[in-house]
């Protein structure tokens, strides 16, 4: 005969079944999702939108964006559109993944280094060997 205590056993059982999609996906479907969550990124920074706001823009939480962000494949495909939505309006992924943002561009020359100043011709004689 069953009893309380096992009824509730076995219902916490079938109520734990919550599958992270990270430790099931194959390898090489959890780096695209890394790829894209970095690709979102990028963007929302190179057009100075803070991640707070761009989640109050695409209507999910602050935690939300953080999880896509940073490739967690275990979000709806709504919300990663939605957001892409909020932070470049009628951008689509095939724009993302091609990298085509003009911000993208100016993100870039701001990354890339460059020297502040020339050497001198006394500078450089010293690092003649």
């Amino acid at each position: 005969m069953l009893d309380i205590s096992s009824i509730k056993l076995a219902m916490s059982g079938l109520t734990n079944m919550k599958i992270v999609q990270a430790s099931i996906l194959a390898p090489p479907l959890l780096k695209q999702s890394k790829r894209l969550g970095e690709l979102l990124a990028r963007l929302r920074v190179a057009r100075g939108i803070k991640q707070t706001d761009a989640a109050l823009r695409a209507g999910l939480s602050r935690n939300t964006v953080y999880r896509l962000e940073h490739g967690d494949p275990g979000l709806a495909i709504g919300q990663v559109l939605r957001y892409l939505d909020a932070i470049a309006p009628g951008t689509s992924l095939e724009i993302l993944y091609s990298e085509k943002d003009p911000a993208l561009a100016v993100l870039a020359a701001r990354e890339r280094k460059s020297r502040v100043r020339e050497m001198s011709a006394i500078e450089r004689e010293e690092l003649n060997f």
